[in-house]
């Protein structure tokens, strides 16, 4: 099959100014870069200035804390993806609230800062996760749209105080945009994100399938986050208000990713043992559920507001990681 070239996303049709939490990670770099290629003006909340400079040159500006940010400072959008990753060490009431804190304090912070804010930005995109659904037993086929119910799990409750620390931005006159994001999947040869780790045992000659295999799978290429962000930026208000589910169009097994993900790496589809749920919940405790347990989730909005997908289908969308 041919490598699609991803249509380059159009943020806007004249230079806008826009504040960026989150600027240095994975998507951030990435929206950051496409950003500064059509020549908008960047301001970064970061704790490392350097970090800043090494991954998007010396001409961005950066700052440590909202503090050093002037009220008079005009801005048009404000992009929150800040938040500490969710995978890592055990979620024990320490490691939570930290988990709690970076997503939750940050954005009332931003809301804070707008509040004082000489002139208001336009529009707010604030980050948030598929994790809001809590999870869905693989045996239930429904699909997820914006309206879908959340639950009383950890996963869902953290996504639900991000979303309402953004909500106060509302009553300033400001747009909120909130993107609900499922597996991001970008280029192999950054080695960030999730797919270099899930690609991991294929390269080891195991097939990486977790449990039964049989969890849902709800995923996007990075390529059409950044298409969604800029779709977002170009709608009029009324329709950039409100949740946006950010996953492709075509959701699948977990078994199916990892057999369609051995086809992309040109590596034999093999069976040997999965690993079994109980190793993962020995070792992972209640994070577990984030590999054992999944959604399926559909980009309702997102469709309904004309975005066409770069990336609609998994096979295309591994294939082009995986090159790249």
């Amino acid at each position: 099959m041919a490598m699609k070239n991803p249509t380059e996303p159009r943020f806007a049709d004249a230079p806008l100014r826009l504040l960026i939490t989150g600027g240095t990670g994975f998507i951030g770099t990435a929206l950051c870069r496409a950003l500064l290629a059509q020549g908008h003006d960047l301001t970064l909340l970061a704790r490392q200035p350097h970090k800043v400079s090494e991954l998007l040159g010396p001409n961005v500006r950066s700052i440590p804390n909202l503090r050093a940010l002037d009220a008079a400072t005009p801005l048009d959008v404000v992009i929150n993806l800040a938040g500490e990753p969710i995978v890592g060490p055990r979620w024990t009431a320490a490691r939570k609230a930290v988990l709690h804190a970076s997503r939750r304090d940050l954005t009332a912070s931003l809301v804070a800062w707008i509040a004082g804010a000489h002139s208001k930005p336009r529009l707010m995109i604030s980050g948030s996760a598929i994790g809001y659904y809590g999870v869905q037993a693989s045996s239930d086929a429904s699909a997820l749209a914006e309206d879908a119910p959340t639950q009383e799990l950890f996963m869902s409750e953290i996504c639900q105080a991000w979303e309402a620390s953004a909500q106060a931005v509302g009553e300033l006159g400001v747009t909120l945009a909130l993107l609900r994001l499922g597996i991001v999947l970008g280029p192999c040869s950054t080695g960030q994100g999730a797919l270099p780790k899930m690609l991991l045992p294929l390269r080891l000659g195991m097939n990486g399938v977790l449990g039964q295999g049989q969890q849902t799978v709800s995923w996007v290429h990075l390529a059409d986050v950044l298409g969604a962000i800029a779709h977002l930026m170009r709608l009029p208000d009324a329709q950039a208000q409100g949740a946006f589910n950010l996953t492709a169009p075509e959701s699948c097994s977990q078994r199916e990713f990892m057999r369609l993900a051995a086809q992309a790496l040109d590596r034999r589809w093999t069976l040997p043992l999965a690993a079994p749920s109980w190793i993962l919940q020995t070792l992972l405790g209640e994070q577990a559920s984030l590999l054992l347990q999944g959604q399926r989730v559909v980009p309702t909005r997102l469709l309904q507001t004309g975005y066409r997908f770069e990336f609609p289908q998994l096979r295309q969308a591994l294939q082009d990681c995986v090159a790249r």
